[in-house]
């Protein structure tokens, strides 16, 4: 086929044109801004566009499909050109329903815990030697890349989100994949992070189980509750159901075991989250016929999705973690996971805001009480970023305050300052969580893990 990408640059597009041109597909693709690793990816294999930007004399009749990625807006010349051709423009998850027809789909779904369960089964795939194709949203441990598709793999592992398939397609991208197998984590509307209301963003996932075959099979979180709501208003589907609940554990010197009937199984991870994704990612996998025995031993060496409570440093006793703030339920259960796993130590939290959100104050309410389990609570907001958007920024400090409604809570407005402040920690005793959705201004975490250990 002749395939042209409207948006190349993007992270999962250009992971799926790489993907498309090894199988011997003539590709094509055009983009505005490709930065990297996507530059230096589409450079190696040959796809880098001679110059930047839309040109619509590069979309000809003879191409066989178009596939437009998010980042084209509707009235993209070469899209125009495309429909005046009366071209098929896929979405790139329409494409991979083409792509994947003849595979077992297991589909991923869920407002949080999807990427960590995805890379889970995964993980137990590849140390089980089992062969797949996949197609994930972020870069995962021990695979160097978004999208692998071949021809002759049986199964693919799609994390499927809810999100719009393109600016000409508001359909959720989740729908198209009519999985065999499908997961459904969790369901949570948050209010800052939506643009649809809570009924609609709650219709996708009832659309959603309405996309499984006829004697496919969900799996389920039993112990959320919006979830189970959802479960009852689609019994009617003809599909197997089976749901899945944290699972029995112990801790025992910093180390979370799931207790079996074959014995304790030691773990890397820790977490009720975690637990619950495990749980998750055993029932797929014994879905696709993998043995009790062989998923425990394998999920014994998971380690963890990146930045999803992910160690960074350890020093005589104490640790250091990253995880990202996404929300403030996140925040919680990541110092309550914390908390619970190292019980005979005290916890230092810091949680960096980007500027948008400082400036927000029904945004900031969210958090309120979300890291009063935290021994030393700090949030970190780089000033000078609400400088540049022209705003007041004499009260951010105290509205962080205020609105987290926690007395002792200290507000930083610079990185010196977050320098400043873990170089009077005494952290003898202590463990030190780093919460983020940005990157601390681009400071490598173990940098900021030194300063926390200065006084070992």
């Amino acid at each position: 086929m002749r395939i042209h990408f409207i948006a190349v640059g993007g992270s999962v597009m250009h992971n799926l044109a790489i993907s498309l041109a090894k199988q011997g597909h003539q590709v094509t693709g055009s983009d505005d801004q490709i930065v990297e690793p996507s530059r230096s990816h589409l450079i190696e294999a040959g796809l880098l566009p001679d110059q930047l930007g839309w040109f619509d004399e590069r979309v000809t009749e003879d191409i066989d499909a178009v596939i437009l990625g998010a980042h084209a807006q509707a009235d993209n010349p070469e899209l125009k050109r495309a429909q005046a051709l009366g071209l098929k423009i896929y979405s790139f998850p329409e494409f991979i329903q083409e792509l994947s027809q003849d595979k077992i789909r297991v589909v991923i779904a869920g407002s949080y815990g999807k990427t960590t369960i995805t890379s889970m089964v995964m993980h137990v795939m590849r140390f089980l030697g089992k062969e797949f194709d996949y197609l994930v949203g972020a870069q995962l441990r021990g695979f160097d890349k978004l999208v692998d598709i071949t021809k002759h793999n049986k199964i693919i592992i799609i994390e499927g989100d809810e999100y719009v398939s393109s600016k000409i397609d508001p359909k959720s991208k989740f729908l198209y994949y009519k999985p065999n197998i499908a997961l459904i984590s969790g369901i949570m509307w948050n209010e800052f992070n939506s643009k649809i209301s809570q009924e609609e963003y709650i219709k996708q996932f009832e659309d959603f189980i309405d996309s499984i075959p006829p004697k496919g099979t969900l799996i389920y979180n039993k112990e959320d509750l919006v979830l189970q709501k959802v479960l009852q208003d689609t019994k009617d589907c003809k599909i197997n159901r089976h749901g899945y609940k944290i699972p029995d554990y112990t801790i025992n010197k910093g180390v979370t075991y799931i207790n079996t009937p074959d014995g304790d199984v030691p773990l890397q991870v820790f977490g009720k989250h975690n637990l619950s994704n495990i749980a998750g990612a055993y029932t797929i996998c014994e879905w696709l016929g993998i043995k009790k025995k062989e998923f425990f031993e394998a999920i014994k060496s998971f380690n963890t999705s990146i930045r999803y409570l992910e160690f960074v440093a350890s020093s005589e006793g104490s640790v250091v973690y990253q995880d990202y703030a996404c929300n403030a339920d996140k925040v919680k259960s990541s110092i309550h996971a914390v908390k619970e796993q190292f019980p005979n130590q005290k916890l230092v939290t810091i949680i960096e805001l980007n500027s948008y959100d400082s400036l927000d104050s029904s945004f900031l309410l969210q958090y309120a009480n979300s890291m009063r389990e935290s021994d030393v609570s700090v949030v970190y907001v780089n000033i000078n970023s609400c400088k540049e958007l022209n705003k007041d920024i004499e009260s951010v400090p105290i509205n962080i305050k205020d609105s987290f409604n926690s007395p002792d809570l200290e507000v930083v407005v610079s990185l010196d300052g977050l320098y400043s402040f873990l170089d009077g920690v005494k952290s003898k005793g202590y463990n030190l969580l780093l919460m983020s959705l940005n990157n601390y201004n681009g400071v490598n975490l173990s940098v900021l893990a030194d300063r926390f250990f200065r006084d070992f």
